[in-house]
């Protein structure tokens, strides 16, 4: 008999309790915060849309800050409180949950919920990382273009709660195998470290120059989504640049009608595409080298930078710190940030010989494929990983029930 198996037939020996959310804690709506608020330094705060695109499980420290003056506005989570997403594009993130588990008070913005509550905080949000709170939401979701969860449909959802001893052993076991996956990830930081080390050429005689003194700069030209279709002449919208391509790319995922390609403008074989425009600081910069064999129509969202350098060296120096700490101080932010050619053309690149460009950009290529290959390499071994423990934590949380009379 396992561990959790003794301690229900000790506790709990006619099985355990299950009850509506809404009995297990008190639900408080965020409330007007919004990404244009956010600050680098300040009072702690999460963003609804980072709960499903940045936090995994629990949260520790939070990725962004919001001013003391502005945060008294706000409604604020403490230590154990759960935060869920209040809405989402699609059903599998809405109501999407992470538990607070830093230091202090953090806010929160609209569109999403406080949960206070007495359990163990990472229990329940393992709770409702399950199969079967996936299925109450794809019956009870309501919207199209924004779904979310009515407030009542939350609180009537139905969650095991066994005593504090067997929610802290589960949470103990789960947060073991999860680690697995956790120094899997780590590799990826790793890279990136190692990536940024060997770009900074520190100690070592490189010259170092503008963008703009070794390439030129053209933006691209709108066209929208409705535009794409199955075939024709090769295009890059810019969402796509955060959602598809990585470092180079040799083929398109999109393609638009030639006679619209024809009034549009292009990236041709070696560009660079650069990203000029997103939500986020963060998302400016963004660059993939493209190695096709024709040229590929770019949105007005992107520039094509042409140059004489290797271009995987220069899309590989473009996702380092180095490079974003320099052209962050020429990005305009709003609903929208961007930057002009002006901006990035002042941005510096380290211009090694030719040669010591490829053989870095060979290193470099090869531990992307590692890191990033889905195939092989460590996202196929993450997969697996999770795979493994998301049967394992279907088994743990899966009691026998009692009713609450």
């Amino acid at each position: 008999m396992s561990k959790i198996d003794e301690l229900i037939e000790k506790l709990c020996p006619d099985g355990v309790a299950v009850k509506k959310l809404g009995e297990v804690g008190v639900f408080i709506r965020g409330n007007g915060l919004q990404k244009k608020d956010f600050q680098e330094k300040g009072v702690g705060c999460i963003h609804y849309g980072q709960i499903y695109t940045y936090y995994k499980t629990a949260v520790y420290k939070t990725k962004s800050f919001v001013s003391i003056e502005f945060s008294k506005k706000l409604k604020r989570a403490n230590t154990n409180d759960l935060i869920i997403a209040g809405v989402s594009e699609n059903i599998e993130d809405v109501c999407k949950t992470v538990v607070w588990l830093g230091d202090g008070e953090i806010c929160v913005s609209g569109d999403t919920f406080i949960f206070k509550h007495k359990e163990n905080g990472k229990y329940l949000a393992y709770l409702l990382q399950l199969e079967n709170f996936n299925q109450y939401k794809r019956q009870y979701a309501i919207g199209a273009k924004v779904t979310r969860l009515r407030i009542e449909k939350l609180k009537n959802y139905l969650v095991p709660i066994p005593p504090i001893e067997i929610q802290n052993t589960i949470v103990k076991l789960l947060d073991q195998y999860a680690s697995l996956e956790a120094e899997l990830e780590a590799r990826k930081t790793q890279y990136e470290h190692y990536r940024d080390v060997l770009l900074s050429f520190e100690s070592k005689n490189v010259e170092w120059k503008t963008l703009g003194d070794i390439g030129n700069f053209t933006r691209g030209k709108r066209f929208v989504k409705l535009d794409i279709q199955n075939e024709g002449t090769p295009c890059i919208h810019y969402g796509e640049m955060y959602t598809h391509y990585k470092i180079w790319a040799r083929q398109s995922k999109s393609f638009l009608n030639p006679e619209l390609a024809s009034r549009l403008r292009s990236a041709k074989p070696n560009d660079i595409i650069i990203v000029a425009a997103g939500e986020t600081i963060e998302d400016i910069g963004q660059g993939i080298a493209w190695l096709g064999d024709t040229d590929v129509v770019i949105h007005d969202a992107c520039f094509a930078y042409s140059h004489s350098m290797h271009p995987n060296f220069v899309a590989h120096f473009l996702q380092t710190d180095i490079f974003h700490s320099q052209i962050k101080k020429h990005i305009s932010s709003g609903k929208i940030s961007s930057i002009n050619a002006s901006g990035l053309s002042k941005a510096k690149i380290p211009v090694p010989p030719i040669e010591i460009q490829k053989q870095i950009a060979d290193v470099l290529d090869k531990f992307h494929m590692l890191v990033n290959d889905i195939s092989t390499g460590i996202p196929a071994e993450i997969k697996a990983r999770r795979k493994q423990y998301e049967y394992y934590r279907n088994k743990l949380l899966t009691f026998k029930h009692r009713s609450n009379g």
